[in-house]
């Protein structure tokens, strides 16, 4: 399908859907633990319920009522799926089952994911599960999905250089139901907070890990057990950034709802990011008002924040002088290149970018109408939408089915805004791409 989106002022509330990364987590913290555990508000994506599928093959016991799902964990003794596990479109699901599947104390699980997923690197991750006595092959040695894994993982020193976060918070989650004791050393580690995250889940289910201050190194005993989760899943601030971001576009007013500052989520940091660069911001009880101010650049480091790369490159266009996104080169290996694709994009609109191997610069331009293309890319896609509202000719997204990855209700939540989004047929010839 593609997205027709004409000029239109934002203004209202929103409520933001619950977070992917503290979903997933709990689908797999659950299955982890023995007993019952109850996730309530979860996200409903495509991303999320890849979990489900990834933990239900494995043995989970899941089963969802209104606004919870209910999952009977394993108490990490997995069982030998009876079929290939597919994660879709979900790297996140990739890197924590992946570790999950190194726990098998007999047969072989095969992980494999769509196109995008399979040209994702999870070669580190792969040989620091092998390094604690696990056996993962990748099926076209190339240290990328599909994966070949049998167990167990039975502890020991490993070392990963964690280009994504994701390697490390899969190893965190299940080291600690191996036999033996872990020593995880990390020289490099991207974005933290998701780090932080998932040692607050780990705490907060019983499980003990000692680190240093800087993340570096990890002691991980092993033969833990999770407690099971009785937990509601915050809103998601990485869906939020797209709606945080528009209420900064002229003319705008929004308040995004249920989102909590105190939370462990890195993308908060995106409020920091729009107050910089001139948005007028207010946190409410219910949440984070978002008012249209004088924009203007600013130099944000995005390395805790790839997610937010996309919305903020679209975002600086509208701002006055020169917008520098640095220190993020992980951007790069997300669902797309997302440095390379949003200057392609947005320079279909006019915008005015320079590409960093890190990063990217862009100019103050006066944006107009146009096809540009959505590279099955979620934020990608939301990015182009939310400034396709500000310009006042109309802006046609093709290939925007991606969305349902992580925001299912974002065609309904901008049109609440006032947002004038029509879904359309895609076109026979795509000239976007």
């Amino acid at each position: 399908m593609d997205f027709v989106v004409h000029s239109s002022k934002l203004k209202g509330a929103v409520r933001i859907p619950g977070s992917k990364s503290h979903t997933i987590r709990a689908v797999a913290a659950a299955a982890l633990a023995s007993g019952a555990s109850a996730i309530r508000n979860p996200l409903e994506s495509a991303d999320a319920r890849a979990a489900r599928r990834a933990y239900g093959l494995l043995g989970a016991a899941i089963t969802e009522t209104p606004d919870c799902w209910h999952i009977q964990g394993t108490g990490g003794l997995f069982e030998t799926p009876g079929d290939v596990i597919d994660v879709g479109n979900s790297g996140t699901t990739m890197r924590m089952a992946l570790g999950s599947a190194a726990l098998l104390r007999s047969g072989k699980a095969v992980l494999t994911g769509d196109g995008q997923v399979r040209q994702r690197p999870c070669g580190p991750l792969a040989e620091a599960l092998n390094a604690l006595g696990a056996q993962v092959e990748a099926t076209r040695g190339n240290g990328m999905p599909p994966f070949v894994v049998s167990g167990p993982m039975r502890g020991g020193k490993a070392t990963v250089e964690a280009v994504t976060s994701q390697y490390v918070s899969a190893l965190l989650m299940n080291a600690p139901l191996a036999e033996s004791d872990t020593l995880l050393l990390v020289p490099m580690l991207n974005e933290k907070p998701y780090v932080i995250m998932t040692l607050d889940w780990l705490q907060k289910q019983g499980v003990q890990v000692a680190h240093d201050d800087g993340l570096s190194e990890f002691h991980i005993p092993g033969g833990q057990q999770y407690q099971p989760v009785q937990r509601a899943i915050p809103a998601d601030f990485s869906s939020a950034t797209f709606f945080l971001a528009a209420g900064a576009l002229p003319g705008n007013d929004v308040l995004c709802q249920g989102l909590d500052m105190e939370d462990t989520q890195g993308d908060k940091a995106v409020v920091d990011y729009l107050q910089a660069m001139g948005a007028e911001i207010s946190r409410e009880q219910d949440g984070i008002r978002v008012c249209a101010g004088a924009l203007r650049g600013a130099e944000l480091d995005l390395n805790a924040t790839p997610d937010a790369l996309p919305m903020m490159a679209a975002l600086a266009c509208f701002a006055e002088g020169e917008t520098r996104l640095v220190n993020v080169p992980q951007a790069r290996l997300k669902e797309t290149d997302r440095i390379t694709v949003m200057r392609m994009e947005l320079e279909k609109l006019g915008a005015k970018i320079t590409e960093l191997d890190d990063g990217m610069i862009i100019e103050g331009a006066r944006l107009h109408g146009g096809d540009v293309a959505g590279h099955g890319d979620h934020r990608v896609i939301m990015a182009l939408a939310i400034a396709a509202s500000a310009m006042t000719e109309e802006v046609r997204i093709h290939g925007a089915d991606a969305v349902d990855v992580t925001y299912p209700g974002f065609v309904q939540d901008l049109a609440q805004l006032g947002g004038a989004i029509q879904v359309a047929d895609a076109t026979e010839t795509n000239d976007a791409t």
